[in-house]
């Protein structure tokens, strides 16, 4: 869905953020890093969210969602577009969605030139694909995946939108001659229907399990900051089991995965550090002050301060556009999604013991002069081709695939990549490899079903270059275990 890439940084940022373009993140900048800690509109994730305790889990199934405005999430921990309850959905609304009726932020999705390309190549490239086809487009914003898909002659394209912009998408269609075949609906697609009997919709078999399931194609623009984000996935998997044909229908993209690699980013982490303890000289200063003036001692509270800052400084991942030649070794997959047959469960995060959890990583100093270990980034890269399950070895073949990065080497994408600084660098010494391992864990924040906490454990060891993987170490450190919060 076309701007929710920057739905929390925007909310926990305030209005003031609204108008920070995504290229120049908000937080990538001190003023707004520092306006973020006072933040604390109604129509916003509280500013408390913003520096929430480490490694909140979802909740678990016997508890209640606690009595606040401000908890974005159904008692079983999901997005609250599905089962929520009313007071759930209008938050879920009014912290997520509000901000996609904003023209403003549609703009900043159709300049990524990177992303347009990739959905008009798979669409417009793929016109067989879609030639007289039934076409749904999940999260359609302003509605140009729409245009594209009438353009490339589909029959009929649903195009669904939650907010106020539905009316801007059907202004669209108009404009561009394709109102005939598109029909904009607005709501959530958890909850709209279909005009089946209107249009004559036909499913792929007379079953009445199949009997919504009348749709050749879904598009959607669904991916979040390191690609889960936003937990929009969640809708799209609901989408495609209700109105998906199964074995014929095309999803696109059709398969996406989620990479992680070591990198230099040094400036950026000591920025961090910086910012930290400055916060924290200001603290003291501020204790020191009340009590000579007021007669009142802080000092009680410092280390909850303390904490609150470490976690917003130095414990939150940043958004960077970072340069290919940062990327210190070999990405690893760490997930991979087919999107014909993702479940529910794979769209909540990687757990320990998922596959492809484990990294394994070789910083070879001599391939990388001058850099230090800053820490790891994360980012993810999806596919528009053919479709690989069982299932679906009868359906339509893609003759021209599009594949979409938005990984350092690909330049500039409004996602970036998401980076978790280490509050240690690790220095790289000539002639010498340094080996990672550890793993890599993502779960649902407990107050906000669409942000996530990350789990990065690992430990280094460093041995001479031409040595074997598990050749004589020179140097072993212990196990290091931090936990971010994606803002």
């Amino acid at each position: 869905m076309n701007f929710r890439h920057l739905f929390a940084s925007l909310s926990f940022l305030g209005t003031e953020a609204l108008h920070t373009p995504i290229g120049s993140s908000p937080f990538r900048s001190r003023i707004s890093r520092i306006s973020a800690l006072t933040a604390n509109s109604i129509t916003s994730v509280p500013s408390t969210s913003l520096r929430r305790r480490p490694y909140s889990l979802s909740l678990k199934s016997k508890e209640k969602m606690a009595d606040s405005n401000f908890v974005n999430a159904t008692e079983k921990g999901d997005i609250p577009t599905f089962d929520g309850s009313e007071k759930a959905k209008a938050t879920d609304f009014a912290n997520y969605f509000c901000s996609y009726a904003q023209l403003y932020h549609q703009k900043q999705m159709l300049a990524d030139h990177n992303r347009m390309a990739a959905y008009h190549s798979a669409i417009m490239g793929n016109a067989d694909a879609f030639k007289d086809k039934v076409v749904m487009d999940v999260g359609t914003g302003s509605g140009i995946l729409a245009v594209w898909a009438a353009q490339a002659g589909a029959k009929r394209v649903y195009a669904v939108e939650y907010t106020n912009m539905a009316s801007h998408a059907r202004s669209l269609m108009e404009a561009n001659g394709v109102a005939d075949i598109v029909t904009v609906i607005q709501g959530a697609v958890e909850d709209i229907e279909l005009p089946f009997e209107e249009h004559n919709l036909q499913p792929e078999s007379d079953s009445e399990d199949s009997k919504y399931q009348v749709v050749d194609i879904i598009i959607s623009e669904w991916m979040g900051y390191f690609l889960l984000r936003e937990s929009m996935l969640d809708s799209l998997i609901r989408a495609r089991d209700k109105f998906l044909k199964p074995k014929t229908g095309l999803m696109f993209p059709s398969h996406t995965t989620m990479y992680l690699s070591p990198i230099h980013d040094e400036e950026e982490r000591k920025i961090s550090n910086h910012e930290y303890g400055g916060a924290m000289n200001e603290w003291s200063e501020f204790v020191e002050s009340t009590k000579s003036v007021y007669g009142v001692n802080m000092g009680v509270l410092a280390k909850d301060y303390e904490r609150e800052q470490k976690e917003y400084y130095l414990l939150s991942s940043r958004w960077a556009e970072l340069p290919a030649n940062a990327v210190l070794a070999t990405p690893a997959m760490v997930k991979q999604l087919d999107m014909c047959t993702c479940t529910l469960a794979d769209s909540k995060g990687l757990f320990s013991g998922d596959p492809n959890t484990e990294f394994d990583f070789e910083v070879v100093s001599d391939d990388n002069p001058g850099a230090i270990i800053s820490g790891y980034a994360g980012w993810f890269t999806a596919d528009f081709k053919s479709r690989t399950d069982e299932e679906g070895k009868g359906a339509p073949l893609l003759s021209n695939p599009a594949f979409l990065s938005t990984g350092p080497e690909n330049g500039y994408t409004h996602w970036g990549q998401q980076v978790f600084h280490l509050l240690s660098s690790i220095p790289l010494i000539q002639g010498e490899t340094t080996r990672l391992q550890g793993s890599l864990e993502m779960t649902r924040s407990k107050e906000n079903a669409r942000l996530y906490n990350c789990r990065i454990r690992y430990s280094s060891t460093r041995r001479k270059a031409g040595e074997s993987k598990d050749g004589k170490v020179l140097m072993k450190g212990g196990v290091v275990e931090h936990v971010y919060q994606i803002p």
